[in-house]
C-alpha cells in the first residue's frame, strides 16, 4: 500500500483485467544416441536444421563401433534428417559415447620429437575427428617506419615506430636478408617511453643459452619488422561436410586472437565447444618459441608435410611463407553404447549431465526418442544385442513418467514379424509412450541406396508438423511420410486389425495416397488415455496452466485469489473451445473450473493449499468412420 505523507496529486497504475495463460510449445523434440562427433556431455544445444547437426555432430556418415560385427548406418543422423524434412523445427541432441578401455577415441597428431612441444587433436571423440588441418603462414609488409619527434620541425630528430603491429604480435625482425631462423623471431611488447612521453614498442624473445634468457631489442637496431600470421583450415568431418577456416591468427598465447586461444583445449565459451572441432596444445609459453618450432621444425609424422617453405626475394609478402598440412589419426567411434550410456550421468559430483539426464533441465522438450537403439545389433561373437532395445525403451518411458509433460516415440526392432512385435509390445504399459511399426525405407545420402531406418525420425517430425498446422489436439495420424520410399514390411488391413487394438501404431501404404501413419494410440491398457492426442493435449493444458498461474503463489489464499484463478483458467479454456479444441456445443459442456470452499477444506487453507478443480472434454479421433447404408423404396 503506498504512503501519502504530503499533499499532492498521485497517479498510480492498476490493472482491470485478468491474468492470461499462453499455450506452451508442444513440438520441441529431444533425440539421444550415438553419432560421429560432438560433445558427449553437458546441456544439449538446440538445433534448427540438419546443417546445424552436421556442423556439431559430424554428418550422416556411417559409424564403426569397435565391439560389433559390422559397420552400421548412422541412425541418429538419419532420424535428424527425417525430422526436419517432415516438418520439425526445434531439436535437441544428446550424444552417447561408450569409450573403449584405455582409448578416449580422440584423433590427434604430434611431431616426431621427444617429448613433443606441441600437437593438434580433435575436440571430441569419434572417427569424424580424423580430418586434415592446414596451417598457412604469411609475412606482412615491413611495419617499421620513421616518424619525426616534432612534426613542425623538418630538421628535428626521428624515432622508429610500428604500424599495423600491436601487443603480442609475432614478427620476423632483422635486416633485409634475415631468414626465418630462431634468432629472428620476436613478439611485440608495448611499454611507456618516458623520454618521448608516449607508448612505444619493443621486441622480445627468449634464448635459453643467454643470461638472462629474455632478449629485448629496440626498434632502432633492426631494419625490418614483418608481422607473422597463420590461417587455419580444418578439413570436412564427413562426406558431405564443408571446410572451416580461421584467418590471421597470432602465435603468442597471450594474444586475444592467438592459435592457443581460438583452439584452446578448455573452451572459454559454448560456441567454441560446439563449432571449433580442433584443439592446439603446446608447452611453449611465448610467441617466439612457437614461431620457431612451427616455422623451422621439419619433424613431421607420416600424416604431415610441408607444401612450400620460406619467402623468396621476388615474392610478394602476402604470399605463403609456409604451408603446413597434417591429418589427425586414431579417432574412434568407441564401443556400441549401452543402456547406462543412454541414461547418462546425473551430474551429482561435477554438475555435468549426459544422456537422458541432460534433458531434465530443458523444460521446453515435449517429445523424446532414441533413434537406432532398437536395431538388432550383434557383437563380434555374433550374439544378438536385442536386449538393448527393451532396456533403452524402458529408460525413455521412465524419463517421460518422471518429467510428466513428455511422450516417448518408441521404435519397433527392425526385422520383427507381427508375432514378435506383439510380444515386444506386451512388456510395455504406459500412457506416455507410443510404439510404431514397421521401419521405413529411405534413401541414404551417404550410400545412395535405400535402407531401413527407424520410424521415430519421421514420426516426431510429423508430430511437430501436425502441431503447427492443426494443433496438438488433433491426432498425428493419416499424415503422409514424406521421406518414405517404402516400408520394411508392407501391412494389409487384416494384419493391422491384430496390431491396432494392442496400441501398435502401423505405417501403411495406400494406393494413390502414399505412405501414411495409420495409428494414434498410446501403449497403455488404460482406456481413458488410449489416444495419443488426448495424452499430448492434456500435457499441453497442464503445462500451460502451470506456467501461466505462477503469479498466484504466495498470494493471499482467499476469495479474491480464487476468483482471479478461476477467471484466468476459464479465459484460457474458452479460447481452446472457440478454436474447436474441445468437445461440446457450449462452454459449459466443454469445461468447468471450480475454486472455492467446495474444493478446499479448512485443513487445506491452514496448510497453504489452494485447490482448483478443472474438467475438460477432449476431442477423440474418429478412428473408425462408419457409414450405414441400406435400400429404400420410392414411396417409403
Amino acid at each position: 500500500m503506498p504512503e501519502y505523507l504530503a499533499p499532492g496529486v498521485f497517479v498510480e497504475e492498476t490493472s482491470f483485467r485478468q491474468k492470461s495463460i499462453e499455450g506452451v510449445s508442444t513440438s520441441t523434440t529431444g533425440f539421444v544416441g550415438p553419432c560421429r562427433f560432438g560433445p558427449t556431455e553437458g546441456e544439449p544445444e538446440l538445433l534448427t536444421s540438419f546443417s546445424d547437426f552436421e556442423r556439431v555432430f559430424g554428418g550422416i556418415d556411417q559409424l564403426d563401433f569397435e565391439d560389433i560385427a559390422m559397420r552400421t548406418h548412422n541412425y541418429l543422423a538419419q532420424a535428424v534428417r527425417a525430422y526436419f524434412e517432415e516438418g520439425g523445427r526445434r531439436l535437441y541432441v544428446a550424444r552417447t559415447y561408450n569409450a573403449m578401455n584405455g582409448n578416449d577415441g580422440i584423433a590427434s597428431w604430434t611431431p616426431i620429437m621427444s617429448p613433443p612441444d606441441y600437437g593438434f587433436q580433435a575436440r571430441h571423440p569419434g572417427m569424424a575427428g580424423n580430418f586434415t588441418v592446414t596451417l598457412i603462414f604469411k609475412l606482412g609488409d615491413n611495419a617499421l617506419h620513421e616518424e619525426l619527434v616534432d612534426p613542425a620541425n623538418p630538421l628535428g630528430s626521428t624515432f622508429d615506430i610500428l604500424r599495423g603491429v600491436g601487443q603480442y604480435d609475432v614478427v620476423l625482425a632483422g635486416t633485409e636478408n634475415s631468414s626465418p631462423a630462431a634468432s629472428n623471431w620476436y613478439w611485440v611488447e608495448e611499454y611507456f617511453d618516458e623520454t618521448l612521453n608516449r607508448y612505444s614498442h619493443q621486441l622480445r624473445r627468449t634464448d635459453i643459452t643467454a643470461s638472462p634468457d629474455d632478449v629485448v631489442v629496440d626498434l632502432g637496431s633492426v631494419d625490418l619488422v614483418r608481422k607473422l600470421t597463420v590461417s587455419v583450415i580444418v578439413g570436412p568431418t564427413g562426406k558431405f561436410g564443408s571446410e572451416q577456416g580461421w584467418e590471421d591468427l597470432s602465435l603468442h598465447p597471450d594474444h586475444p586472437n592467438s592459435l592457443s586461444r581460438v583452439f584452446a583445449e578448455v573452451p572459454t565459451d559454448r560456441s567454441t565447444e560446439l563449432y571449433v572441432p580442433l584443439v592446439f596444445w603446446t608447452d611453449l609459453l611465448n610467441g617466439s618459441d612457437i614461431a620457431e618450432v612451427l616455422m623451422t621444425n621439419a619433424n613431421l609424422a607420416g600424416t604431415g608435410n610441408i607444401i612450400n617453405h620460406f619467402l623468396l626475394d621476388d615474392e610478394q609478402p602476402s604470399e605463403a611463407t609456409r604451408t603446413f598440412r597434417i591429418t589427425l589419426e586414431n579417432g574412434s567411434d568407441g564401443n556400441l553404447p549401452e543402456a547406462v550410456d543412454y541414461e547418462g550421468q546425473s551430474g551429482a559430483t561435477d554438475g555435468i549431465k549426459s544422456g537422458l539426464r541432460s534433458f531434465e533441465d530443458l523444460e521446453d522438450i515435449s517429445i523424446i526418442a532414441a533413434p537406432g537403439s532398437s536395431f538388432d545389433y550383434s557383437d563380434i561373437s555374433g550374439n544378438s544385442l536385442h536386449y538393448l532395445a527393451d532396456a533403452i525403451s524402458r529408460l525413455l518411458i521412465s524419463h517421460c513418467e518422471r518429467m510428466r509433460y513428455r511422450v516417448a516415440v518408441l521404435d519397433s526392432v527392425n526385422g520383427q514379424t507381427q508375432g514378435e512385435i506383439r510380444e515386444y509390445r506386451s512388456a510395455i504399459d504406459t500412457t506416455r509412450a507410443a510404439l510404431y511399426y514397421p521401419w521405413v525405407r529411405s534413401l541414404d545420402p551417404f550410400t545412395g541406396q535405400y535402407i531401413n531406418v527407424p520410424p521415430c525420425g519421421s514420426v516426431t517430425g510429423i508430430f511437430a508438423r501436425n502441431d503447427v498446422e492443426r494443433g496438438v489436439h488433433k491426432a498425428p495420424a493419416n499424415e503422409v511420410v514424406r521421406l518414405a520410399g517404402g516400408l520394411e514390411v508392407v501391412l494389409n488391413k487384416a494384419q493391422q486389425e491384430v496390431l491396432n487394438p494392442l496400441g501398435i501404431n502401423c505405417l501403411r501404404f495406400f494406393e494413390g495416397r502414399g505412405f501414411r501413419i495409420w495409428g494414434a494410440r498410446t501403449a497403455t491398457s488404460d482406456p481413458e488415455w488410449k489416444y495419443l492426442n488426448v495424452r499430448r493435449y492434456f500435457a499441453y493444458l497442464e503445462r500451460s496452466i502451470e506456467i501461466g498461474t505462477q503469479w498466484a503463489v504466495f498470494e493471499n489464499n482467499g476469495e479474491t485469489l480464487w476468483e482471479n484463478v478461476r477467471s484466468t483458467i476459464e479465459d484460457f479454456l474458452f479460447n481452446e473451445w472457440r478454436q474447436d479444441h474441445l468437445a461440446g456445443t457450449s462452454p459449459s459442456q466443454a469445461y468447468f473450473v471450480r475454486c472455492d470452499r467446495s474444493t478446499m477444506t479448512q485443513n487445506d487453507l491452514d496448510n497453504g493449499r489452494m485447490i482448483c478443480l478443472i474438467g475438460v472434454a477432449p476431442l477423440r479421433p474418429a478412428e473408425f468412420v462408419i457409414f450405414r447404408i441400406g435400400q429404400k423404396t420410392a414411396d417409403s
